[in-house]
């Protein structure tokens, strides 16, 4: 099974992931959601398969949710969706479809459970925060 990143190349810790991936000897399918947008049974297969309910996956910050009105939990999952199909930046990201399962990769170190091989050590995130030692190991 292939890799695939739902990627906001924006985005510091969606850049982390797929550079995790790539360094493990991936080539993932990269989907830039923000220029492909989102359908309705996809964003529904992505979440159930992540186990993520919309309010879940809502990217509440650098997004338009407060100003379209949808941090307050009364709003429905449906209204939630509607908003996310409108503008697919209220999607958090990345999510990341593998055979080992599907993730929201927050923080980025989350993709390392979806992989068979991690990436060399050692490994670190764009801030310098090692995610693999010397040796291989995960850290932390």
């Amino acid at each position: 099974m292939s890799i695939v990143i739902h990627h906001n190349p924006d985005c510091g810790t969606s850049r982390n992931v797929l550079k995790t991936i790539e360094a493990a000897g991936y080539t993932p399918i990269v989907i830039d959601y923000l220029n492909t947008g989102w359908t309705r049974p996809q964003l529904l297969a992505l979440f159930a398969a992540a186990d993520l309910t919309p309010r879940a996956a809502l990217r509440e910050t650098k997004s338009p949710a407060k100003d379209l009105g949808l941090l307050d939990e009364s709003v429905s999952d449906d209204t939630l969706l509607d908003a996310m199909l409108e503008h697919p930046v209220l999607v958090n990201r990345p999510i990341v479809c593998a055979r080992k399962g599907v993730r929201l990769c927050r923080p980025s170190e989350a993709v390392l459970d979806l992989l068979d091989q991690l990436p060399p050590g050692p490994f670190y995130k764009e801030d310098g925060e090692m995610l693999i030692d010397e040796a291989g190991n995960r850290v932390g």
